[in-house]
């Protein structure tokens, strides 16, 4: 073989191995250090070797530079002098070129070898690197270990001169976490594009990593829009409260609103009935559970997986239950379409499949008259009663009890619930004919 083709065959080995560090360098440092630690918790050697690797940054970059800096030595020390010596012996038979041959040789050599040196030495093993970069930090971890310790009196030597520069420079280890949410969502959007994850993930993926900034206050729905049960109530109120209210769960009371015993399933109900027992609530309630309103949803979440329950009382700072929260609530606040609190807070009135309303007793006649079409309340009452429950009381000629029925222009007002004295839920029919009649509440 002739002096130049090993110059050149020398040259290209060189090139060869310099880009083996630069895309061992590369591989572990865009390795994902979740991957590798998953593999490495599943016995992968070679993972754990890249993952020590990974968390040694000192001990690994200054091997690789020692292996870089050596592979640079070598190749300035060939540096293709025979390869540049024939160029010019060549250009020497032109008279024209004769005087600059030299230089030109020279100069060819090394554009040649730069170009190579950036092709092959960096560019593709770096490109290499980034395509593959868990596997060839797997690969290559083992032989970069070994090359740190055949080199590691000089490698000591560079990492502790560069922990000193870097305390010279008042630079020290970052203190931010390796991930953070935003990290995570970016790295969800990425899935989505390259069709890993379904268009509908990140926003799931956002709502879960909201939940431990989330309020508990803020997914509840309030003590006002509560159907209660009175833990005593016979069968016949009980059933006709869980017929009209549309409600799945019932907080049970006993004595006073503020003194909460229970939670009642309709499901529970309906086994009962299934059976041919009647629905008593002392029987068919589950014990409750309390939670403070500063809680967060994800302790919430967890307290549920505790406990096996699917609902709780939502607490204030003195103990007094202000809403409810169940786990269709939390499962909300991570697939979305959650109202806002202030939703939550407002008046509300749904429409029965018989046609009725249930409303709550804070809607405004305004409301009321929108949504019941025909009916128009007079303006003395819409100034004195501006909601439908002042509404009802003031044309009652007794104080307010649950089961008692108004009618007015054709339509049928029944009191369903009561917080207190105050009328809290009002059942509105077409069902009773008069106009202005209060009447009595069946007997229990």
């Amino acid at each position: 073989m002739s002096a130049v083709a090993t110059e050149v065959l020398l040259i290209l080995l060189l090139l060869a191995v310099n880009g083996l560090f630069a895309m061992t360098e590369i591989a572990v440092v865009s390795a994902r250090k979740a991957r590798l630690r998953r593999l490495a918790e599943q016995g992968d050697a070679k993972a754990a070797a890249a993952l020590a690797l990974a968390g040694s940054p000192n001990r690994f970059l200054a091997t690789v530079q020692i292996g870089i800096t050596l592979v640079g030595v070598l190749a300035g020390a060939f540096g293709g002098a025979t390869i540049a010596q024939e160029i010019a012996a060549g250009l020497a038979r032109f008279p024209a070129l004769a005087s600059y041959g030299e230089a030109i040789s020279l100069g060819l050599v090394v554009v040649a070898i730069t170009f190579l040196s950036l092709v092959l030495g960096e560019l593709v093993p770096k490109r290499i690197g980034l395509n593959n970069p868990e596997r060839i930090a797997r690969l290559m971890a083992a032989p970069m270990h070994r090359l740190a310790r055949l080199a590691s009196p000089l490698v000591r030597l560079l990492a502790a001169s560069t922990d000193l520069m870097l305390r010279l420079l008042r630079q020290r280890p970052p203190t931010e976490p390796a991930i953070d949410e935003d990290d995570v969502r970016d790295l969800v959007r990425e899935g989505v594009r390259s069709g890993v994850f379904d268009r509908r993930e990140p926003a799931m993926v956002a709502g879960v990593l909201a939940l431990d900034r989330l309020a508990v206050s803020a997914i509840m729905t309030p003590r006002a829009q509560f159907i209660w049960l009175n833990r005593d109530a016979p069968h016949e109120v009980l059933w006709h409260k869980i017929v009209v209210s549309g409600h799945s769960r019932f907080p049970v009371y006993e004595g006073t609103r503020d003194r909460v015993v229970g939670v009642l399933s309709l499901k529970s109900v309906y086994a009962n009935l299934a059976a041919g027992l009647p629905a008593r609530i002392a029987d068919l309630m589950v014990s409750p559970l309390f939670v403070d309103e500063s809680r967060c949803a994800a302790t919430l979440l967890e307290l549920f997986k505790r406990t096996r329950h699917r609902v709780a009382f939502v607490t204030n700072a003195s103990g007094q239950v202000v809403g409810l929260v169940t786990m269709h609530d939390v499962m909300e606040a991570i697939v979305g379409d959650l109202p806002s609190p202030a939703d939550r807070l407002k008046p509300q009135a749904f429409q029965r499949t018989d046609g009725s309303w249930l409303m709550d007793g804070a809607v405004s006649l305004d409301m009321a008259e929108a949504l019941l079409g025909k009916l128009h309340f007079p303006d003395q009452d819409r100034r004195a009663t501006p909601t439908l429950a002042d509404f009802v009381q003031r044309r009652l000629t007794r104080p307010p009890a649950e089961g008692d029925t108004l009618a007015w222009q054709g339509l049928g007002f029944e009191i369903l619930d009561l917080d207190g004295s105050r009328i809290d839920k009002i059942l509105v029919t077409a069902r009773i004919a008069g106009d202005g009649a209060p009447h009595e509440p069946p007997p229990n």
